[in-house]
């Protein structure tokens, strides 16, 4: 306890934001410089790296998500393998950045999700006791569970540091993140935290990702700037059937993953597409317009204020197609990768985690029981010592 209220008294806080997403091909490690707290927290991105996982482990996350081949021991042995990982990572940042484990306060680590079963439970793994153990720096980590444990989706967690640093007196603003799942916070015009609207909207890339892992039998794992995408015929039959997944429908405050629109459910869409005659230009045109329409019909059934600005981080930002798409389906609003505002769009929820972690070690609430369904706000994650 000595130590927490030692790192209370720095009037900056340095805090290292760690993220590895539902598409898990790597860890984003971000180094953030934190002023303040609450609606007073100020918050510069000092360093950001992007660090792919070695070969094999994504292949051995993605099996331990399902059902058939996520064993007790195989979740056992890669929660402690990923957290040596993201113990690496802090430390390349740490080099990178020229600075050592004695300039910073914490670590803010999401973690890797496993299973995701709202409101019933929810597991992500990357042990922090051998993060905090393998770099000296004390860690916060379990960020959800605490949401959930008082009924909510334990998601979108995003929705407070969007409210923290977007919001704004006179535009209502989106931040859209397209990662494996999509997810929206929307910020109408000079809102109060009860104002915030924040969904996961359906799958981002997580469908596009397995369609073009499939069609190239594994040369490829996505669509390279669109590039794939870009030529082919949009099939509006088979996407007002996909579009028809009860999910889509659900009253908000929902959340989703790759338990609903992971490898079965992307096998489906191809089934259809090759029922229909689809060729395989026409596919990956048609599952990137289900992101896209998702997203829309999102806007359209739950948000009441039209956006001003929508502010896209993910990898999704990288899929100029889907970039395009989006932007054509949302006329009048100003649509742009979040890098605008200063923060890369692969480093945003990164920065997000180092922010909760802040609010953390201040003794403040992290979630939004309005986006998650919790029956109160509470202070997220559990503390580690190194």
């Amino acid at each position: 306890m000595k130590q927490f209220y030692e790192l209370l008294k720095r009037e900056k806080k340095i805090i290292i934001g760690l993220m590895s997403g539902t598409s898990a091909d790597g860890i984003d490690g971000a180094i953030v410089e934190i002023e303040g707290s609450g609606t007073d927290t100020r918050a510069v991105l000092i360093a950001f790296e992007t660090v792919s996982f070695p070969d094999g482990v994504r292949d051995r996350i993605l099996a331990c998500c399902q059902t058939e081949t996520g064993t007790v021991d195989a979740i056992c042995e890669l929660n402690f393998y990923l957290g040596h990982l993201f113990a690496e990572t802090v430390k390349l940042l740490l080099q990178n950045a020229g600075m050592t484990a004695s300039d910073i306060t914490l670590i803010g680590s999401h973690g890797q999700t496993i299973q995701h079963l709202p409101p019933r439970a929810t597991l992500q793994i990357g042990e922090p006791a051998v993060i905090a153990h393998e770099t000296g720096i004390p860690t916060i980590a379990d960020f959800r569970v605490a949401d959930m444990a008082a009924g909510g989706q334990g998601a979108p967690l995003i929705a407070y540091p969007d409210y923290l640093l977007f919001r704004s007196r006179t535009e209502t603003v989106g931040l859209l993140n397209i990662g494996g799942i999509a997810n929206i916070t929307v910020l109408p015009v000079n809102c109060g935290l009860q104002d915030v609207n924040a969904s996961d909207t359906g799958p981002g890339n997580m469908v596009i990702d397995a369609a073009v892992e499939n069609l190239t039998q594994g040369t490829q794992r996505y669509d390279a700037e669109g590039a794939l995408a870009a030529s082919g015929t949009i099939s509006g039959t088979l996407l007002d059937t996909w579009l028809t997944h009860p999910f889509f429908s659900k009253e908000p405050p929902k959340t989703t993953g790759r338990e609903t629109f992971g490898l079965a459910f992307a096998r489906r869409c191809l089934a259809d597409c090759r029922e229909y005659g689809l060729d395989d230009a026409a596919i990956y045109a048609t599952v990137t317009e289900l992101t896209v329409q998702s997203i829309v019909g999102y806007l359209d059934r739950f948000v009441h204020d039209k956006l001003d600005r929508l502010y896209v981080s993910g990898g999704g930002t990288l899929n100029l197609t889907l970039m395009q798409r989006l932007t054509a389906a949302l006329p009048g609003t100003h649509v742009a990768p979040i890098d605008c505002t200063g923060i890369p769009a692969d480093a945003k929820e990164a920065v997000a985690f180092a922010i909760l972690a802040n609010e953390t070690l201040h003794g403040q609430t992290g979630n939004v029981p309005a986006a998650t369904g919790a029956s109160v706000r509470k202070i997220l994650g559990k503390w580690v010592c190194p």
